[in-house]
């Protein structure tokens, strides 16, 4: 019978052990109880945190979220800034957590690069994300007095998310250096989604699909 040998055993801990596990090994380890083992901890620890592993990778990606929002409402200039440029903000810090974390993100996504829709490991992120998405515009509906000229939160949110599915696929095919291209990437297409809720000229949107194209990222 299995019984914890470590104490203070965290969350962020479970989750370094599991990073460093799977990109040491190259594949998920084989079962809760082989990893338990080898991190001398029982079983009853590791389900103190996570149902299972596809929970912990989801996981992953919220706290990836979680650091992302911390830092941003660490910025004393983050409140004031327009709904763009903290859609922006935001988009550049996540992408530079991803980054410290890129060996992983590479190995948790390399059997998805083609498609990410419906993944599984980006449940609790695309929920989370969409709520940001959505208060976003919830906040510039409330400035506007016409129901008319309100924008649709759902169709928003949910255009927002593709967009950061896009723009993960940018990141992880990226070869520049620093990865110049995906925060190229970034703000032309966050330019353009909120050009295209404020009905601007479509010369924006023209630019944006050149840059796809001459990237071959259509």
């Amino acid at each position: 019978m299995a019984t914890s040998v470590k104490t203070n055993i965290t969350e962020e801990k479970v989750i370094e052990w599991y990073m460093d596990s799977v990109l040491e090994n190259g594949k998920v380890p084989e079962s809760v109880y082989k990893f338990c083992k080898a991190h001398k901890i029982g079983e009853d620890t590791f389900y103190g945190f996570f149902g299972s592993f596809e929970s912990l990778q989801q996981r992953i990606w919220q706290k990836f979220f979680d650091n992302t929002m911390a830092l941003l409402n660490k910025n004393k200039d983050y409140a004031a800034m327009s709904n763009e440029d903290k859609m922006l903000t935001f988009f550049f810090t996540y992408f530079e957590n991803l980054t410290l974390n890129r060996s992983y993100v590479l190995f948790a996504l390399r059997e998805h690069r083609h498609t990410f829709e419906g993944l599984a490991q980006l449940k609790v992120l695309r929920r989370s994300f969409k709520e940001f998405a959505t208060e976003l515009i919830h906040v510039r509906n409330e400035e506007k007095n016409l129901k008319i000229l309100k924008y649709n939160e759902p169709l928003f949110s949910e255009g927002a998310w593709l967009q950061f599915l896009f723009l993960l696929k940018f990141w992880m095919e990226d070869s520049s250096p620093g990865f110049e291209k995906t925060d190229i990437a970034i703000e032309k297409s966050v330019t353009t989604i909120f050009q295209i809720f404020e009905n601007t000229p479509l010369e924006k949107i023209i630019d944006f699909g050149k840059f796809l194209y001459k990237e071959k990222f259509v």
